[in-house]
């Protein structure tokens, strides 16, 4: 499983990956909830992408299974900015920078504050003579 993280960044990287993170995570569970209050585009179709990139915005919040969520937010934020004229979107531009910041996160992997990094890092190992 370790083979999926390109490393677990600490100090200063590791809190940009946080700061993005979280701005991706929070920007995907508002377009659920405004999805759900049907403030959206009201397809069903799209509503459910919103609702899968909500979840995948829980997780990249709180730093679970990061690489498989951003490669989720990645395909349901393109297949929604493709699936409509760009004049449709209510945040079209947002819907640009999603799939980006999913994959950004894909290649940088979670940083040291996340749940991958307790989970998935690396431990020291103490031999006892």
């Amino acid at each position: 499983m370790q083979r999926l993280y390109s490393g677990f960044a600490r100090g200063a990287p590791g809190i940009g990956l946080v700061i993005l993170r979280l701005g991706a995570g929070i920007s995907l569970v508002y377009f659920a909830i405004e999805a759900l209050a049907g403030a959206g585009s009201g397809e069903p179709g799209i509503v459910v992408l919103d609702m899968v990139g909500g979840v995948a915005g829980i997780l990249l919040i709180v730093g679970l299974w990061v690489p498989v969520a951003g490669v989720v937010v990645a395909i349901a934020q393109l297949w929604i900015l493709l699936s409509q004229p760009f004049s449709k979107h209510a945040y079209p531009f947002a819907h640009i920078l999603l799939p980006v910041l999913g994959v950004a996160l894909v290649l940088l992997g979670p940083g040291a504050w996340s749940i991958d990094a307790r989970l998935f890092g690396r431990k020291r190992l103490i031999r006892e003579p």
